[in-house]
C-alpha cells in the first residue's frame, strides 16, 4: 500500500519532475534531528519542533534529513487525511506536506546548481514555494471529498485561514525568522489567489515556470501580477479539480 508520504511526493513529481530518489528514505529519528539541529545553529531552535527538514551539501552531494515527531505521525494516523480533513488534522497535514515540498524543491534547485546555504533568500524561496504548493495540495484533498469535486468559497476561506492568516510569523522572537514568514505568507496569499483565476492546464504551466525562479524574481513576478490585477477587471475563479 502506498503511504501518504509517497502519494504526496508522487503528486509533486507529476507536477514538476522526478528527483530520482525516494524522500521517505531521508526520514530521520529524534536523536538524529537533535544532532542536525545543533549543527544548523541557533536559529533552528525557534523552528517547528514537530516537523523539520535539514539540508546540506557534502562532497558535491545533497544531504537531506526529514524529521516528523512521533506525536505528529500519531495524529495523522489517528485522523488520516485520506479519509477527510478537518480541524483535527489540518495543521498536522500542512506541516507534513511542507517538509516534503522543502526537500523536493531543494533537490530540484541543487540540480540547477543552487546549493543549500545560509542566505535568507534561499530559505525564503523554499518557504514561499511550500506555501503555494501546500495550498494547492489542500485544495485537491478538499475537492476529493466533495461529490461534485467543486470547492466552495467557505472551503477556500477555511484553508486560507489555516495556511495564511493563522501563520503570520508574529510568534517568532528572532526578527529574521519573523520577517521571513510574514513576507512569504503574504506573497503566497497573493499568488494563490492569482492561480485560482486560471484554468487547470494554465495553472500547471504557470507554477512550473514559477518554481524555477530565484526568490527575487518570484517576488517581482507576484508584484507584477498584483499590479496587473489592479489594471484589469478580475475574471471569476475556476473550481480546482484533481
Amino acid at each position: 500500500m502506498t503511504t501518504l508520504f509517497q502519494q504526496i511526493q508522487n503528486l509533486f513529481e507529476r507536477t514538476y519532475t522526478s528527483i530520482g530518489i525516494n524522500l521517505e528514505d531521508c526520514l530521520v529519528d529524534s536523536t538524529r534531528s537533535r544532532q542536525l539541529a545543533a549543527l544548523a545553529g541557533a536559529q533552528c531552535a525557534e523552528l517547528a519542533e514537530h516537523a523539520r527538514t535539514f539540508l546540506r551539501a557534502v562532497d558535491g552531494q545533497l544531504r537531506v534529513g526529514i524529521y516528523y515527531s512521533q506525536w505528529l505521525i500519531e495524529q495523522l494516523e489517528r485522523h488520516d487525511p485520506r479519509a477527510g480533513i478537518g480541524e483535527q488534522n489540518i495543521q498536522e497535514l500542512i506541516a507534513f506536506v511542507e517538509e516534503i515540498d522543502h526537500a523536493l524543491h531543494a533537490a530540484l534547485a541543487f540540480r540547477r546548481g543552487d546549493t543549500p546555504n545560509r542566505e535568507e533568500s534561499y530559505a525564503r524561496n523554499l518557504e514561499l514555494q511550500a506555501h503555494v504548493d501546500t495550498y494547492l495540495v489542500l485544495l485537491l484533498f478538499v475537492a476529493f471529498f466533495r461529490k461534485d469535486r467543486k470547492i466552495s468559497k467557505k472551503d477556500r476561506k477555511w484553508l486560507r485561514f489555516h495556511l495564511f492568516e493563522s501563520r503570520s510569523g508574529q510568534g517568532y522572537e528572532d526578527p529574521t525568522i519573523r520577517a521571513r514568514y510574514a513576507e512569504t505568507t503574504a506573497l503566497a496569499r497573493k499568488y494563490t489567489r492569482y492561480l485560482e483565476s486560471l484554468a487547470t492546464s494554465r495553472r500547471i504551466e504557470e507554477i512550473r515556470i514559477f518554481h524555477a525562479l530565484p526568490y527575487a524574481d518570484k517576488q517581482q513576478h507576484i508584484l507584477a501580477l498584483e499590479y496587473g490585477a489592479r489594471q484589469t477587471p478580475a475574471s471569476p475563479p475556476d473550481n480546482l479539480q484533481e
